[in-house]
């Protein structure tokens, strides 16, 4: 699969909402026993006696600018979670549990309007200087003020305060009662108050930083390489969480401008790991003299992830895409059965959901409590309500038999014409009836992507559509796609095992016109609105499903975007010079993490 590069987004953890939460203490669950018990020794899915030593060089697309990762303005340097930890931490074996880090003491209220967060006297920030109640305070209040990245007000919007209770207590008061608040504020990345000093704080962008992580800042060189050394007096290096894991003395990213680049650039031996998110090199490019003599190993590695949505994504901001039979007629002219077959060599399954490969996934007809809920929104919202998600079963667009890429054309032809659209005798490109030309661009960031694209707009204008198409680089990217500066782009909506708050920030109308936010379709739709205030409220694992399903089925008849597809593996190809865990987690989301948190140098 073609991995879209974002580096301005951010995967805020698994979100697994399930019948109650169950404290323990040391940890913290939503309707789950903690799979670890108190006291335990190391996640299962490390090696706990991996050795430490060497170095790891991996890679990174584009370029940055910044060394301060919580601002819109800016392209922040890869690996600089490497340097900021949280208050608790998420196995990535379990849907969503959460045990203690820099917190080693949680608890929620009983009425659930607030949750008290004990710190570990043990831990220190880099320069050795003590996690306090107030940097956990400072920091939650500068994330969520007006000069850090919008996306944290939206997520941690619904937490009213910090307070801070002694110098290693504080607690967090919410709005209202919210399932995943206790557990998402342990999720606040925690950096000290003196870091940011008399500077404001969006205007920090080339102090080193600070954090309590395993890793400090080395060295860097604006835009081509960042490195990390490991921090040999890090406090947590014998915390049962942090045991087997960042076993590299030295982390270092390369960056390249595109995959093509970047592959031989491996073969050169220039970094070590690279996940494969393109078809064509997975079947044909991982060829040469360190492939043929096994210096070079290629993997696909299992996980269990919610495969989500990766799709060309309609600016419906714009005009020419706020009428949904335009949007349903280009879906009808992308054919993903020629695409798989002569561009993917038939590797991919293509997104039938929002939450593809999972049982989040809407199936069928909506029935029961589902068809209920629906029936409800269509009566208080009539205007804005898609019918169809009640009548119909909503099925991706398919060229297989016994359906065709003519059909569907003629079929979009109607459409079209339905909405307004029609080539004028003489001319060859459609126009309304106010002789506006049906035209739009694709921005893309990687150049990979023009294959796919290309016959796409040869189909496109077959109906009388003029597509262009460009690749741009990095800092022009982010900048288009923050200010929603675009009229299609190529997005992902990596999704967790269970959706909470942070759909906030995929569908919600107050996102829409959020600049940075994740919302790039910019939907405002009541119907959307009222499902999301439903689902941070269900009580129990089913409601929970009834919900999502009610989700995913008016985002999908909004037909907001084209889907694409996805693998249920990762693909890797690494030097033959690591070891790496038996036994891999059930959640990840790419090899290049596992590498470098879990894997070591072979002696």
């Amino acid at each position: 699969m073609l991995k879209i590069y974002r580096p301005f987004y951010l995967i805020l953890g698994l979100m697994c909402l399930l019948p109650s939460y169950v404290s323990a203490d040391y940890a913290v669950a939503l309707g789950n026993k903690p799979k670890y018990p108190a006291g335990f020794s190391h996640f299962d899915y490390v090696n706990l006696n991996a050795p430490k030593g060497g170095e790891l060089t991996l890679y990174a697309l584009g370029g940055f600018d910044s060394l301060n990762p919580y601002l819109l303005k800016g392209i922040s340097a890869a690996g600089l979670n490497l340097v900021f930890e949280t208050l608790m931490t998420e196995s990535q074996d379990e849907p969503f549990t959460a045990y203690g880090l820099l917190a080693e003491d949680i608890a929620l209220a009983e009425d659930e309007l607030s949750v008290t967060f004990k710190l570990n006297p043990k831990a220190r920030f880099s320069d050795g200087t003590p996690v306090s109640a107030e940097d956990v305070k400072f920091s939650f209040d500068t994330l969520t003020s007006e000069l850090a990245h919008p996306q944290y007000r939206i997520y941690w919007g619904r937490i009213k305060s910090c307070e801070v209770l002694d110098p290693l207590t504080v607690r967090f008061n919410f709005k209202e009662k919210n399932r995943e608040l206790f557990m998402i504020a342990g999720q606040i990345n925690i950096f000290p108050r003196h870091w940011v000093g008399d500077k404001a704080f969006d205007k920090l962008t080339n102090d080193t930083p600070i954090g309590s992580g395993p890793y400090i800042l080395d060295d860097y060189d604006l835009g081509k390489n960042v490195s990390y050394r490991r921090n040999p007096d890090y406090w947590a290096k014998d915390l049962n969480v942090r045991k087997g894991q960042y076993n590299f003395n030295k982390i270092r990213y390369q960056y390249y401008k595109d995959s093509t680049i970047t592959l031989e650039a491996l073969k050169a031996g220039e970094f070590d790991v690279m996940g494969i998110y393109n078809s064509k090199q997975w079947a044909r490019d991982l060829v040469g003299p360190a492939f043929d003599s096994k210096k070079i190993l290629k993997a696909s590695l299992s996980h269990q992830n919610n495969a989500g949505m990766q799709a060309f994504v309609f600016n419906i901001r714009r005009p020419l895409f706020q009428d949904m039979r335009v949007r349903q007629a280009l879906n009808l002219a992308f054919d993903f059965e020629w695409t798989n077959k002569h561009l993917f060599f038939e590797q991919y399954q293509r997104c039938h959901s929002f939450f593809s490969n999972s049982e989040l996934a809407a199936t069928g007809l909506p029935s029961g409590k589902e068809k209920a809920i629906l029936e409800d929104l269509q009566t208080r919202f009539p205007k804005d309500f898609p019918a169809s998600s009640l009548t119909e079963k909503w099925q991706a667009v398919s060229t297989a038999k016994p359906h065709s890429l003519r059909q569907n054309l003629r079929q979009a032809k109607g459409l079209l014409k339905q909405a307004g659209w029609s080539v004028p005798k003489g001319k060859q490109v459609l126009e309304n009836a106010k002789g506006e030309r049906f035209e739009f661009e694709v921005i893309l960031s990687q150049k990979a992507f023009e294959r796919v694209i290309a016959p796409f707009a040869r189909n496109l204008k077959k109906l009388g559509i003029a597509v262009t198409y460009r690749t741009v680089d990095t800092a022009l990217y982010k900048r288009r796609s923050d200010n929603f500066d675009y009229d299609m782009l190529v997005d992902s909506f990596p999704q967790s095992l269970s959706p909470g708050n942070e759909q906030f920030n995929l569908w919600h109308s107050r996102s829409a016109d959020e600049k940075g936010s994740q919302n790039s379709i910019g939907i405002k739709n009541p119907v959307v609105d009222a499902l999301l205030e439903q689902l941070i409220q269900v009580p129990d694992r089913e409601a929970l499903l009834t919900l999502t399903h009610a989700l995913d089925r008016v985002l999908l008849h909004g037909h907001y975007l084209i889907p694409h597809w996805f693998t249920p593996v990762h693909r890797v190809v690494y030097w033959d010079k690591f070891e790496r865990p038996q036994t891999d987690p059930l959640y990840y989301r790419s090899a290049q993490d596992r590498a470098l948190q879990s894997w070591w140098l072979r002696p």
